[in-house]
């Protein structure tokens, strides 16, 4: 080969190659891509921070979005893929760390078959055990399950491990989160009885199961969507109604104990479409670490019939004068918080 091609060719694989501009501002319901270039595919998702980065998991949707022949309500949906996971050091920038719970399609009866139903992945690391443990909502493909599924790895990255799913506190469980408490105590809530009521459970010490100690909350108000946070001493959860893939009006509620008693404070969203929650539903609150009083909340603006390009809004949650408020932007980023 000739010597100049040679010379050509080192010099060029010696150029670092940038695959995707650097993210500097979150744009709230704007297609947002990985470090490769690529949609970030995790839907209905939460955050874990570990050891100085943060891993965001979530529905991995792929294929056709269908409407199933048997359904009496709107219950679009795509087959099961897997939970995805991204990986961030400043929560603009995702890399792609794969399929951390991918669909089991070898055999119909399981929960993971590609032809049953899978949200709201949720993951949460045991001190203790040293065990990354996820929860998530499993369902039969008729929605007659309402079960919590447990999957557990020794990495934030997985693979993890199915364990198998349950009713927790033998009642029904569908839109679901976890949360650690500063004393390293667990809990599960979940919408239940058909969605009217919202669990909160607390969980045993390996986090895999519940403990029996539950209490039942905002009974007959039909609220899901979980997302909880801590702030100043307070929990504060935020919920949304129950009107399928429809957005409507997102409710905070405040209580001086996990398990209760909870207390509603209205909607904390402010600016156009407030009253739509921005056309999008509440999945997550994650504290900003190393900065004081620093949350953001995540909501999904769900595209109910084509659910693989269903977008994300991340807002910050700004405490003015002791009140919880979710404002409207455009365009934002951590500077925000002062």
């Amino acid at each position: 080969m000739n010597k100049l091609i040679v010379a050509g060719i080192c010099f060029f694989l010696s150029i670092p190659q940038v695959s995707e501009a650097q993210h500097t501002v979150f744009e709230p319901g704007k297609v947002w891509n990985d470090t490769e270039g690529n949609p970030i595919n995790a839907h209905g998702g939460g955050i874990l921070y570990h050891e100085g980065t943060y891993y965001w998991y979530g529905e991995y949707k792929k294929g056709k979005t269908v409407l199933p022949e048997w359904a009496t309500w709107e219950c679009y949906r795509t087959d099961v893929t897997g939970v995805s996971c991204y990986s961030s050091k400043d929560l603009l920038n995702w890399k792609f760390e794969g399929i951390v719970l991918p669909a089991v399609k070898d055999d119909p009866n399981h929960d993971l078959h590609p032809s049953k139903v899978l949200e709201r992945p949720k993951v949460i690391y045991n001190r203790k055990t040293g065990k990354f443990v996820m929860w998530a909502h499993v369902e039969s493909a008729d929605y007659s399950k309402a079960c919590a599924g447990v999957a557990v790895s020794d990495s934030p990255a997985g693979p993890f491990t199915y364990l198998g799913s349950f009713r927790p506190n033998d009642a029904m469980s569908r839109d679901q989160t976890v949360f650690v408490d500063d004393d390293g105590r667990a809990y599960q809530f979940y919408s239940s009885e058909n969605n009217a009521t919202m669990y909160i459970s607390l969980l045993t010490d390996d986090y895999l199961k519940p403990s029996g100690r539950f209490t039942r909350n905002f009974i007959k108000q039909s609220r899901e969507a979980p997302a909880v946070f801590k702030h100043d001493g307070k929990y504060y959860l935020i919920t949304s109604g129950c009107t399928g893939w429809d957005p409507n009006v997102a409710e905070i509620a405040v209580a001086d104990s996990v398990l209760g008693e909870w207390k509603t404070i209205g909607n904390p969203c402010t600016g156009p479409d407030a009253d739509k929650t921005f056309y999008a539903q509440s999945t997550y609150v994650q504290p900003v670490v190393g900065k004081k009083d620093a949350y953001i909340a995540l909501f999904d603006r769900w595209n109910k019939t084509d659910l693989e390009n269903s977008l994300y809004v991340w807002l910050p949650v700004l405490i003015e004068n002791g009140k919880i408020v979710i404002p409207w932007q455009d365009k934002w980023n951590l500077d925000v918080f002062k």
